[in-house]
């Protein structure tokens, strides 16, 4: 284990026994063995180091997040829901530290390669045929629900959580943006269709050389018009 990984594991631990106030360049830095000028030489000062605990935080959660996969997309959305869930519930001060502030640039990559990886996911389902609104909309769906519920839920005592609370949103989250919970007939065939087709056409060489640039623009847009309405 090297130095940074370290005060990084040091600052973390502060971080979920006594929150943000726990941790203190100074207590890092004796934890780790180091100087107080080797800290502000690898993170600048306490929030460049908090903000470095929020990236590794985020590493550890792509890190399980990127196992969920399975042949049935809707299965996997629901997976990566319970698993950023748990996530949460198992590390609450590093999850608000990740979710309940303004990021830092490293956490933003990070933060911003965990929504790419849910909008692949739900991707698959609008390919499957099974999405009932677009690929965006049922992304930002799943991703501020999904924080907004695991921020609510550790908030609260743990004695006083709804323990069904994280599935009750899924499933309305489920019922509203596929076609699993209700008859796939209420959307009309071409409208699922149309959507599958826009998401494969995303897919780089889709298509290959068959349609010029223009033409695919145009495609696209006829594509979206006739996707389920938002």
């Amino acid at each position: 284990m090297d130095t940074r990984e370290r005060m990084l594991r040091a600052a973390a631990a502060m971080l979920a026994v006594g929150g943000r106030d726990a941790v203190s360049t100074r207590a890092v830095s004796a934890a780790a063995g180091v100087t107080a000028p080797t800290l502000y030489r690898l993170f600048g000062d306490k929030e460049g180091l908090l903000d470095a605990v929020a990236a590794h935080g985020f590493r550890r959660y792509l890190a399980d997040k990127q196992t969920v996969t399975t042949d049935d997309p809707v299965t996997d959305l629901r997976g990566t829901w319970h698993l950023h869930v748990n996530f949460g519930l198992s590390n609450p001060a590093v999850y608000t530290l990740m979710f309940g502030g303004t990021p830092s640039p490293e956490g933003g990559r990070a933060g911003r390669e965990a929504l790419g990886l849910l909008r692949r996911i739900v991707s698959r389902v609008a390919a499957s045929g099974r999405l009932r609104v677009s690929v965006d909309q049922a992304t930002q769906l799943f991703y501020a629900t999904g924080v907004g519920v695991t921020l609510t839920l550790i908030a609260t005592p743990p004695a006083e959580r709804d323990p069904q609370l994280a599935t009750t949103a899924l499933d309305h989250l489920v019922r509203a943006a596929t076609t699993d919970a209700e008859p796939a007939a209420r959307i009309p065939e071409v409208a699922l269709r149309a959507a599958a087709l826009r998401e494969a056409l995303r897919q780089d060489g889709a298509i290959g050389d068959v349609l010029t640039s223009a033409e695919h623009a145009l495609l696209g847009d006829w594509l979206d018009r006739l996707q389920p309405a938002e």
